[in-house]
């Protein structure tokens, strides 16, 4: 399989935080906006905010997770399905099995997707491993099968992600029941840079390359340290800064197998948190000039279901 020009973005505008809106959560759509962030790539784009019915009535939240993450499938199954890139900002973590789910729905359940994971946490905790119960810290393990097949099935994935098509980076704060259990599935654990503790980034990224159709590359933003993230939520020390960072996410837009890309949890409001919509302006702009430089899959396995 070779690599096509990047044509044409879609970029998917989640305003939810988790299972609800919440405008502090998604200033950073109108930072974006501002500051013509999507324009980086140098391709036409488009803009598409899914959204909840709202007169949807629905179980647990976990069942409202799965429905948003099915809105989110819809519209990156039909970008997909044209053959543009798919760019997803806002939101959170809790909302990309849609994404993994809307590139089934475009080239059917048995493409070989893999997921690069850039984010202070692993996110792979279960309700059996997870110290809080937080959702926030398991939709790795939802994707992989091993949590919650209600948030799965909505979110529109028919086949769970095998985790030997899992690299994460970074991860420097784990729990420790959760980190057992990445540790005894096929993850791939890889540092930021060679400096950084975990396996090398560009040959883990490669090896992932070889042995799949195509990438999702994924950014929580509290991957990077706690002083270019001071708003965010679970923001973490002793994390790489941009420099560093965009040369990583270089190696994985140089394998030409990114189809989907998402910058997420850029938290607070422009006028107060100028840092931290810095930040995540810096980080879609570095991932996009970088996807037009690479490139994209030009053909796909499997088909549309």
């Amino acid at each position: 399989m070779g690599t096509r020009p990047l044509a044409g973005l879609e970029v998917v505008a989640v305003r939810y935080w988790g299972s609800g809106r919440e405008r502090q959560a998604v200033c950073a759509l109108d930072a974006y906006e501002a500051e013509g962030a999507y324009a980086a790539a140098g391709v036409p784009f488009t803009v598409t905010e899914p959204g909840l019915p709202a007169d949807a009535e629905y179980a647990s939240d976990t069942e409202v997770l799965g429905a948003l993450g099915g809105e989110i499938a819809g519209v990156v199954a039909a970008a997909s399905r044209e053959g543009r890139g798919v760019l997803v900002v806002g939101g959170n973590c809790t909302h990309m099995p849609g994404v993994i789910g809307g590139l089934e729905d475009a080239h059917g359940a048995d493409v070989r997707i893999g997921l690069v994971w850039f984010d202070a946490h692993g996110d792979f905790n279960t309700p059996t491993t997870s110290l809080t119960g937080f959702l926030g810290g398991m939709p790795v393990a939802v994707c992989a099968g091993l949590a919650h097949p209600e948030w799965r099935e909505g979110s529109h994935i028919a086949a769970p992600l095998p985790t030997d098509r899992i690299v994460m980076v970074d991860v420097r704060n784990l729990d420790r029941d959760e980190e057992r259990l990445i540790r005894a599935t096929d993850v791939i654990i890889a540092g930021a840079s060679p400096k950084r503790t975990g396996e090398d980034l560009g040959m883990a990224v490669s090896e992932l390359a070889d042995r799949t159709d195509l990438i999702y590359l994924h950014i929580d933003a509290d991957i990077l340290d706690e002083t270019m993230v001071p708003a965010h939520r679970t923001r973490e020390p002793r994390g790489p800064g941009m420099k560093e960072l965009s040369v990583a996410v270089d190696a994985v837009m140089a394998t030409g197998k990114v189809a989907a890309y998402a910058v997420v949890s850029v938290c607070g409001s422009p006028e107060e948190n100028e840092v931290d919509m810095a930040s995540g302006t810096a980080l879609v702009r570095a991932g996009l000039e970088s996807w037009a430089r690479h490139g994209m899959p030009d053909s796909l396995g499997g088909g549309s279901r």
